[in-house]
């Protein structure tokens, strides 16, 4: 089945000692960059077990159930690029690689710099979202990403 809604329950995927979790913000698009940050650093904090408590993680079930969409960054381990499954019944996941520095020749200048590179791919159930709107949001998302003072406005 499949569910429309107009929340967006975004997923991070994290690690903890008894494997990957993915705990969810919920109703992300009504937050800010800055406090959807935060929120998943708390959740990776208490996805880790507490020193001196019983080897388990501190987040309820409530935390780990029901997003709409996930980000997976593999990129803290120096992979370039991957391919993420969608977890269903959420829509898409989002692969995010490492950023790595390469020399690029500058085509309105004709000069040499150095340039920060990162590879995404996008992962979408086709019941729910078409390609050709994935290839649209990962447009909008290179632009962000490009010049990230647009999410601040």
């Amino acid at each position: 089945n499949v569910h429309v809604g107009v929340a967006m329950d975004l997923g991070s995927l994290g690690h903890s000692q008894g494997g990957l979790v993915v705990p969810v913000v919920r109703n992300a698009h009504l937050l800010g960059v800055s406090d959807i940050s935060g929120k998943v650093k708390d959740y990776a904090a208490r996805a880790r077990p507490a020193d001196g408590v019983d080897g388990k993680m501190r987040l309820g079930l409530e935390e780990l159930d029901g997003g709409t969409f996930t980000i997976s960054n593999l990129g803290m381990f120096g992979v370039k690029q991957f391919a993420a499954i969608v977890n269903p019944p959420q829509a898409a996941i989002l692969a995010v690689g490492t950023v790595r520095k390469e020399v690029r020749k500058d085509p309105e200048t004709g000069h040499f710099g150095e340039v920060s590179l990162m590879s995404v791919t996008l992962s979408c159930d086709h019941r729910v979202v078409d390609g050709a709107v994935g290839s649209k949001w990962l447009q909008h998302f290179k632009a962000l990403i490009e010049n990230p003072l647009q999410m601040l406005v």
